[in-house]
């Protein structure tokens, strides 16, 4: 198909493509046919939505956007696919209407995503994934899509992994978009990384890019001098998730914002449907109009303020993995807040409002290690081709991770040895069926 692999060079020759500055990539360009996109109401969004949501609140600098990460996952899907052309299968296998679906997927990959990043995550509401492909394959960006000679049901199905996909290259973009190595994780890692001011998610993509290939036309793999890469993504993610992702003061205000949202939807004073498409401000402003009628949304107003909860327990994910299953039930855990305010009501005025006491229990986080490493004339999983990150410590990074705390509001008179005491037996209590 070495037409088909000049048709594409053609296609991205940075004569025919728009230079937009970055300060993660430097120069990405971006094909004239998919600049209309950068201008549609869905693509402008992403300029409000910021990249780690609360994270700026400790972090000063992550005000970067999903606009910025969208047009960084691009750039890196763009090189990965040079990289593939060069490939003996890439060459036979890889065709125009794919690769240029692909690029597209890549840079309208997150058009769905909620504001405030992942605090609304868990909650019953559609995968960010779903509301993507529902836009793409909708006026106007599906007719801009069709303009720039692309399919937009195929940039759908790469982006939606909800969806069926009998195709086997665009199944093979969906496993290269979304896998070990993937344009997605090489983008937010370096990039969150940069605007956070620590050196733990900068991460070598020309090295990598060096040492990839496609294994048997399904998926991409690596050889044995790469399998550092792998190790060095493991890593870097468990750093990031430590220090950034899920610093204490993050997961707490995200869990303010999730429990006052969750509240407003079982009482329905909040519909999905008004939740979808907003930026961060207008969410803002959303939960600012109804918190006169519902008092829980005063949680996101808190958070603005950096009124965030304090904490008053903690229990490790190691202590009990039983009960953290059990807590991750919103049902569940809601009544027990409700049980917990109630409780601790009983021995100080004021009282606690029940939607004050907030559980936050984090949610399972994927380490991927199930890469083809070719290793001694052979392809082996990565977990076999000797790397000291075996399937028990990906398993104990996540766990050492994972605290369940509770929170009340800033200037909770402080609890007792028995308070403590109580609040730490029902959580507790919850493990037991």
């Amino acid at each position: 198909m070495i037409g088909e692999a000049e048709r594409i060079r053609h296609f991205l020759e940075p004569s025919r493509s728009h230079a937009i500055r970055d300060p993660v990539w430097h120069h990405i360009w971006v094909p004239e046919p998919l600049m209309p996109l950068l201008s549609t109401s869905s693509f402008l969004k992403l300029q409000g939505i910021q990249q780690l949501g609360p994270s700026s609140l400790v972090y000063p600098g992550a005000t970067h956007t999903r606009y910025n990460h969208s047009l960084g996952v691009f750039h890196v899907a763009k090189r990965f696919l040079e990289r593939l052309l060069g490939d003996p299968i890439g060459q036979e296998t890889i065709t125009f209407p794919g690769a240029a679906a692909f690029l597209c997927a890549a840079l309208v990959h997150d058009l769905g995503h909620f504001p405030y990043t992942h605090s609304l995550k868990e909650l019953p509401l559609k995968d960010h994934e779903i509301l993507t492909a529902e836009l793409v394959v909708r006026q106007p960006l599906a007719g801009l899509i069709d303009a720039a000679g692309i399919d937009p049901v195929a940039v759908a199905t790469i982006v939606d992994t909800h969806q069926a996909c009998s195709d086997a290259e665009l199944a093979f973009y969906r496993s290269v978009l979304s896998g070990v190595l993937d344009p997605d994780k090489l983008d937010y890692l370096n990039r969150d990384a940069y605007f956070c001011g620590v050196p733990y998610g900068i991460q070598d993509l020309d090295f990598i890019l060096s040492r990839i290939f496609i294994h048997q036309g399904a998926r991409i793999g690596i050889d044995a001098s790469g399998v550092s890469a792998i190790e060095h993504v493991l890593f870097s993610k468990y750093l990031m998730y430590k220090a950034v992702y899920w610093h204490k003061t993050v997961r707490t205000a995200t869990a303010m914002i999730k429990r006052a949202i969750w509240i407003s939807l079982e009482q329905g004073v909040l519909s999905p449907e008004q939740l979808y498409n907003l930026d961060d401000a207008r969410f803002v402003q959303l939960a600012s109009t109804l918190t006169p009628s519902m008092p829980a949304l005063g949680l996101v107003d808190l958070v603005q303020k950096k009124a965030f909860h304090e904490i008053v327990c903690e229990i490790p994910f190691q202590e009990n993995p039983a009960l953290l299953g059990r807590l991750t039930n919103l049902a569940l855990r809601n009544n027990l807040e409700s049980l917990l305010a109630q409780a601790l009501s009983a021995t100080r005025n004021p009282v606690l409002e029940s939607w004050q006491v907030v559980i936050d229990v984090p949610e399972a986080v994927s380490f991927e290690v199930n890469m083809p490493v070719f290793l001694n004339g052979t392809t082996v999983n990565y977990l076999e081709s000797g790397t000291v990150f075996t399937a028990g410590v990906v398993q104990d990074f996540t766990a050492s991770l994972r605290l369940i705390r509770v929170l009340v509001p800033r200037g909770t008179a402080a609890l007792s040895t028995g308070e403590l005491a109580m609040v730490r037996e029902m959580i507790l209590s919850q493990a037991i069926d």
